[in-house]
């Protein structure tokens, strides 16, 4: 007897190309380069193939052999996608080894994979954000006892296009970083991140909360090195990204990620359980 999926059908819009700050993140989660079986898991990918396509796709520059799997709850958008990729192989939008690998089902936060193989990463975004925040916690345990030891679960949200993004990186011990990714071209101030954070913080963005202290914090900083803006949007948000980190902030990463509009900090240092300075 086949299990219902768990979880309820959300919006499912998506856009090309909206993942891709979070998707270059993922390419360097340690066990995607040395487990014996890269099997990933796009979970609620919406009514295209198109963000789980563009995953593969990016994640097989770092582990050529990536294996993905979508997962939606509406069977209707399950037979979308598989039409979708069949399509775009036959009309040479994708190669034939592009669509290797990539297959589609219905499921949900169970995360049903055949023969019991576990993924190494899930990818769950634009998803939890339409619950509410109680059921999180056990949306999250569903989905990280799924994983292969050293995997990962990527719960977060994004805007419509991609410009402001933000995930919670989830092990088997618990929640480990929260990382924000901006455009930083046409950025005015990094708390517009709020509007878009996950859901397990996006209620707490408020005073004497430890998530609303780092966005005003990180306002601060950007502000500060307002004058670096002369030599590019890039360098005033290393600036600012130094500076969280001489601040005190349990900033991770380096420049090499700053530059790309991210930062990543403990998620122990922004959590709802967090007591603010």
């Amino acid at each position: 007897m086949v299990s219902m999926p768990v979880g309820n059908i959300t919006r499912g819009t998506t856009n090309a190309n909206r993942l891709r700050r979070v998707d270059r993140w993922i390419q360097t989660w340690p066990a995607l380069r040395t487990t014996s079986d890269p099997l990933v898991i796009d979970l609620g990918y919406g009514a295209s193939a198109a963000t789980p396509v563009e995953l593969a796709t990016r994640l097989r520059k770092t582990r050529a052999e990536v294996e993905l799997l979508g997962l939606e709850i509406d069977p209707e958008r399950v037979t979308i996608a598989k039409e979708e990729l069949s399509r775009w192989e036959k009309e040479h939008l994708i190669t034939s080894n592009q669509a290797q690998g990539i297959s589609f089902a219905r499921g949900g936060f169970e995360i049903p994979v055949a023969k019991n193989r576990q993924p190494v990463v899930i990818r769950a975004f634009n998803v939890l954000r339409q619950y509410d925040e109680p059921e999180v916690q056990g949306a999250w345990d569903m989905m990280v006892a799924r994983l292969q030891p050293g995997g990962v679960l990527v719960e977060g949200t994004c805007d419509e296009i991609g410009r402001i993004s933000s995930w919670i990186a989830i092990t088997t011990n618990g929640p480990q970083t929260l990382s924000i990714a901006l455009k930083l071209d046409t950025l005015e101030v990094p708390s517009i991140v709020a509007e878009r954070l996950p859901k397990a913080l996006i209620h707490h963005n408020v005073p004497g909360e430890r998530i609303h202290e780092f966005l005003t914090a990180l306002d601060k900083q950007w502000l500060t090195h307002a004058p670096l803006g002369s030599f590019g949007a890039t360098q005033r948000w290393i600036a600012t990204a130094q500076g969280m980190k001489e601040a005190g902030w349990p900033i991770i990463g380096n420049k090499s990620r700053w530059r790309l509009g991210e930062i990543t900090v403990a998620y122990e240092a922004v959590s709802a359980n967090a007591k603010a300075n």
